[in-house]
């Protein structure tokens, strides 16, 4: 039978956790101290401001571990930080995590649970510095500290769009969140974890060097990533920056195995593409003169679709109003939508 965390115990786990990050890790000439004392150290590099975000993943809240490996998991909670850093033009650096586990839980596990971390940490040389073990009483959790740098005072901010401005986005919005509905439709369908939208949900990409590329180009002037759905990011965007917007239905980017997946669901896939869901795409905004200087970044970065999707209105009764056109020239009011972890 496989080693569990009740045969090697707390410290063995810590043990065997250090042992794992010394061989696949790596460790930056800033970092002074590493695991082992009370606390971390490391010196920021002279020109750079400092980012900090934290995500929580509870077990049958955000993931369900019979759908996805320990490998996978880890590679996707480290990216889901790694937006973050990404949606603000940093570049990720420094790694805590911490977890909530069951004594029963293989041994193995973990360790393909760090090794997935380290895999979404490697092309930017970041590292694990520390971090907390717990047992967990209920739910497995992981939760993850990522400390980015960005030079000085480039950072791009949500609540910085204009009226006016281009609404631009990454990717093909909506597809992690069809995969998800797929995967729990048909959970035992051959060849499953192949459909392309079933892994855009369980390994989904996220587009920190696209956004560090933005962020030091200069054009954009606001950015999120899209974790809550494509409308409620959007939504984001507006309410911060006092302004409105107006999406263009035609110009949604979709593709067929969207379609045909809200086909076999009995879904309009404009509802997955606005609703909720974690893609971890871009959107941006821009002056309609910088869309094709933005669009040459991202593309200098790798073959990435960006879309332009609609515009930044002035604010309607001084809050920010979501509209969409539709291809019969309608407009009408979009609703709050995207993930809201006490309402859904």
């Amino acid at each position: 039978m496989p080693e569990t965390l009740a045969d090697i115990g707390e410290f063995g786990l810590i043990d065997r956790i250090e042992a794992l990050l010394q061989k696949e890790g790596g460790r930056p000439r800033e970092l002074v101290i590493g695991m082992g004392d009370d606390c971390a150290a490391f010196r920021p590099r002279p020109g750079m401001d400092l980012l900090v975000t934290c995500d929580t993943m509870v077990e049958g809240r955000h993931y369900l571990s019979r759908h996805i490996s320990a490998l996978d998991l880890g590679r996707r909670a480290m990216t889901i930080n790694i937006s973050d850093i990404g949606a603000m033009g940093g570049t990720p650096v420094y790694a805590l995590v911490s977890l909530g586990l069951q004594s029963n839980t293989p041994a193995e596990d973990v360790d393909a649970l760090y090794m997935g971390f380290l895999d979404a940490l490697r092309p930017f040389q970041a590292v694990i510095m520390g971090g907390n073990i717990t047992r967990s009483g209920g739910a497995d959790f992981i939760d993850i500290t990522l400390i980015g740098e960005i030079p000085s005072g480039t950072w791009v901010r949500r609540s910085t769009a204009r009226p006016g401005d281009v609404i631009l986005v990454t990717g093909y919005p909506g597809e992690a969140a069809a995969g998800l509905q797929i995967l729990l439709s048909d959970p035992s369908a051959p060849g499953l974890r192949d459909h392309p939208l079933v892994k855009a949900y369980i390994t989904p990409s996220h587009r920190a060097i696209e956004g560090a590329a933005i962020a030091r180009s200069g054009l954009a002037t606001a950015m999120i990533d899209i974790s809550d759905g494509l409308l409620g990011d959007l939504d984001h965007i507006c309410d911060q920056s006092r302004v409105g917007a107006r999406l263009h239905q035609k110009g949604l980017p979709l593709r067929p195995p969207l379609r045909e997946a809200a086909r076999q669901l009995q879904r309009d896939p404009i509802e997955f593409v606005l609703g909720s869901s974690d893609d971890y795409e871009l959107i941006i905004t821009c002056p309609p003169e910088k869309v094709e200087e933005i669009v040459s970044v991202v593309a200098a970065s790798g073959p990435l679709p960006i879309t332009a999707i609609g515009e930044i209105t002035p604010p309607s009764e001084g809050e920010g109003v979501i509209s969409m056109t539709s291809p019969d020239g309608l407009v009408r009011k979009l609703g709050r939508s995207g993930w809201n972890h006490f309402y859904q």
